[in-house]
């Protein structure tokens, strides 16, 4: 009885009697010569195009496995067994490098988050209204206008925002702060001046809100 073999095993048999890298079409034809898998697919070349990628050293996305057999030469777009020795080096290598990579990014998030606050800050509140304002634009509000000085009642700016077939009123208050914390009285303040007219409050600070209630 002909033992049942998956994708993997085939396309692993092929490359094993294989002297140089071959491409799917390659690895597809010598699997059905020697009948070493059937394919019941309409498109069989990109089942094991799948296959072959989802187990490929240096080929990573969500749903690949962490299982890998095979090497990838992006440029002639061909495939080949990797060996165990070289594949274990190079995966250590990997995750060094990755484990650095990661730091490096973390790094550089806290460092560009640092200068962003920086430069917030030295805005004067103003521009800082404004900032917030352009912010909300990108994400897609509408109708926004930052309100006159000392006659906010406060509420900074409000815009609309749409939702499904309709927009809601959107209220905001910036507070550019270089110390201290956004305390409960100035949440239930703007909670206040928000209610009836406006369906949602957005908060802009440089600083932090206080955990006390």
């Amino acid at each position: 009885m002909k033992q049942e073999r998956t994708i993997t095993q085939a396309a692993i048999e092929v490359l094993k009697h294989s002297d140089k890298t071959l491409s799917v079409s390659e690895i597809y034809a010598k699997i059905i010569e020697n009948s070493l898998y059937d394919f019941h697919a309409q498109d069989p070349l990109s089942v094991l195009r799948v296959e072959l990628r989802g187990h490929a050293y240096g080929i990573d996305y969500p749903s690949a496995s962490s299982k890998k057999f095979f090497s990838y030469d992006e440029e002639s777009r061909t495939f080949g067994l990797v060996n165990r020795n070289i594949k274990q080096k190079n995966i250590k290598e990997d995750i060094t490098q990755l484990s650095k990579l990661r730091e490096l990014h973390r790094q550089y998030t806290s460092e560009f988050k640092g200068k962003i606050l920086k430069q917030l800050k030295g805005l004067n509140p103003y521009d800082f209204e404004s900032f917030c304002k352009n912010l909300l634009g990108k994400y897609g509000f509408h109708n926004l206008t930052v309100t006159k000085k000392s006659r906010d009642g406060g509420i900074d700016g409000h815009g609309k925002l749409k939702v499904g077939l309709a927009f809601m009123n959107v209220a905001f208050q910036c507070k550019r702060w270089d110390t201290g914390k956004v305390s409960r009285k100035e949440i239930d303040a703007f909670r206040g001046a928000v209610q009836g007219e406006y369906e949602q409050g957005l908060f802009f600070t440089t600083s932090s809100f206080s955990m006390i209630r």
